[in-house]
């Protein structure tokens, strides 16, 4: 184990847009994709909403598959595969809702299994887990609508206890927001709300309606990270292997301080390579590793 500074890279935008029926989810998600890439055709659709997709065809050439039940979540892996294959900069899943709620969805799965409902879920749930990390995970930039139904509770008025509402209720697992990098609740004046932002872009800012301009601002937060590549155990132990000479291993060596001592061995060893190799390295004398 090692400690690394932080710092922040170049990212593919995990978004979640939410709401009911009619508040624009797949339109917004559509112009949001193409703020992110500025090409209609590098955008597809995940749909498993019966081809409401197709109604926005005026927008522009986008890519559409139609993901008929079952909405196992084998089945969305398999569409995100078919999606990065073809090289889509930015694939749209709508809805997530389905892997849950749908016709062969969790729920669905559940219900039919016999024996111990506590037990079925170990078995259920890593299969959900591992489409929400093929989400995560992929190289791409990610939008996924979430179907939602608003929630009520009964307040006191003039003492009468009324029904008021508190906020839309997704219907996915709970806590399924937390994975994403930014969340936008919709209502059916077709405003969003950001009701998780790690971008800092849009807290605190007012209701907007999402337009491609949303993209764009999403975009230049996620190209602004470093580009430089990422410094792992692996990659320093790639490069100790790929030095011809001393200099080379002396200069890796002193440029990962953090790695110094966790790999010692790999830079001696390939010390020893390059000394049987050239005859022109020298270990000091406490058997440390010196250039």
């Amino acid at each position: 184990m090692e400690l690394e500074t932080a710092s922040r890279r170049k990212a593919k935008i995990k978004l979640a847009l939410q709401g009911p029926s009619g508040s624009g989810k797949t339109k917004s998600a559509l112009l949001i994709a193409f703020g992110l890439c500025g090409n209609w055709q590098n955008i597809a659709v995940i749909d498993t909403e019966n081809r409401s997709a197709d109604l926005y065809a005026d927008l522009g050439n986008y890519n559409v598959l139609a993901l008929a039940p079952p909405f196992t979540p084998e089945r969305y892996c398999e569409a995100i595969g078919v999606c990065l294959k073809a090289n889509m900069q930015v694939i749209i899943i709508d809805s997530i809702s389905h892997e849950w709620e749908g016709t062969g969805g969790i729920l669905d799965i559940h219900a039919g299994m016999i024996g111990n409902s506590f037990t079925n879920w170990s078995k259920v749930t890593p299969r959900h887990n591992a489409f929400v990390q093929t989400m995560l995970q992929a190289d791409v930039h990610i939008i996924g609508t979430i179907r939602a139904k608003q929630e009520y509770v009964l307040s006191e008025k003039n003492g009468k206890q009324v029904p008021e509402k508190v906020g839309m209720k997704g219907i996915t697992k709970d806590g399924l927001d937390y994975e994403f990098t930014l969340c936008f609740d919709l209502d059916i004046t077709l405003k969003a709300k950001v009701t998780k932002d790690r971008t800092q872009i849009f807290f605190g800012k007012p209701e907007f309606i999402p337009s491609s301009e949303t993209g764009a601002i999403i975009l230049k937060w996620c190209n602004s990270g470093s580009t430089a590549p990422l410094i792992t155990v692996e990659s320093i132990v790639k490069a100790i292997h790929a030095c011809n000479t001393n200099e080379e291993l002396v200069a890796l060596y002193n440029a990962h301080p953090i790695y110094q001592q966790s790999l010692l061995v790999e830079f001696s060893k390939r010390k020893q390579i390059l000394f049987n190799n050239q005859n022109n390295f020298s270990t000091n004398g406490n058997g440390t590793y010196a250039g």
